[in-house]
């Protein structure tokens, strides 16, 4: 264990084995930092703050500040960031409102610098925020979610498992799962081809999404006319599952894209998925 000289430890504090803790970083009442956790110089654990092995903090970070909230009455309430997660510079993540509650990430996620989780946030696995995205309280986002830079999700708001969204995007509305989306609001522009592929769906699952997308965000047919469809037409799926309990669930609604961003093509007008534009944008996309 390698703690510096200058920085504060409070007595409650547990450190696991391997720790290393920087100049001036700062270990709050309560905390709990996991085996070969790093936290760099002025990192700050303020309370309640549950870190999971193999973490990496970043300068100027401060995890488990109170939320900003007027409903929070002082009350024991947890940040918990699963194992392998990298927070950099001067990334802020509030504790929860609610006795007991807590924000969560997941493991092996990476808020990059500036970034910004609100109370009550639940994170999935291995999400990436990109530099200076701002979160709501109560945004859920689902695992190998990417959220581009500059981004501010509203409250409540929930992003699906797999989105990719491009930077300088907003939303008040939910982000389904397996898209890519861009804009203010954010709508869909169809799916996330490179990062469906690498997380191993084949071409045929991929090209049965693109055939749900299209139905749901692209054809002239309301939610239950899509999904009916889908249902009669698409073999069963479970990411087509999926993405039509999260549109059928979703108490915020999806907005509906009038044309596909960029492309000049209109609703339905997709066309199927070929290995050479997944081959273009492998090129490109960050997923």
């Amino acid at each position: 264990m390698l703690i510096h000289p200058t920085a504060i430890i409070d007595p409650t504090a547990q450190l696991g084995e391997q720790v290393q803790i920087g100049p001036y970083a700062i270990v709050g009442p309560h905390c709990v930092v996991g085996d070969r956790t790093r936290l760099d110089a002025h990192a700050v654990l303020q309370e309640y703050v549950k870190l999971g092995a193999d973490c990496q903090v970043s300068s100027g970070a401060v995890l488990g500040g109170h939320p900003q909230d007027f409903k929070f009455k002082g009350e024991p309430s947890y940040v918990r960031i699963g194992q392998g997660s990298i927070i950099r510079e001067c990334v802020t993540v509030n504790r929860s409102t609610g006795e007991g509650n807590e924000t969560v990430i997941g493991e092996k996620a990476m808020l990059m610098a500036y970034s910004h989780v609100a109370h009550n946030c639940i994170l999935g696995d291995e999400v990436i925020l990109a530099n200076a995205v701002q979160l709501g309280g109560h945004v859920e986002i689902g695992d190998f979610a990417f959220i581009g830079g500059s981004c501010a999700i509203h409250q409540f708001v929930k992003i699906g498992k797999l989105a990719i969204v491009a930077g300088l995007s907003a939303t008040r509305m939910d982000l389904p799962p397996f898209a890519t989306l861009d804009g203010r609001p954010a709508v869909v522009a169809g799916i996330n081809k490179v990062g469906l592929k690498r997380r191993g769906f084949d071409l045929a699952s991929r090209t049965r999404l693109k055939r749900a997308f299209k139905l749901l965000f692209f054809a002239n047919l309301n939610y239950k006319q899509a999904i009916e469809t889908i249902h009669a037409e698409i073999e069963p799926d479970p990411a087509i599952t999926e993405l039509v309990t999260f549109v059928q669930q979703s108490p915020k609604g999806i907005f509906r894209p009038t044309r596909v961003k960029g492309s000049g093509r209109k609703p339905g007008n997709m066309d199927l998925l070929t290995e050479a534009d997944e081959a273009e944008l492998l090129s490109d996309t960050l997923l």
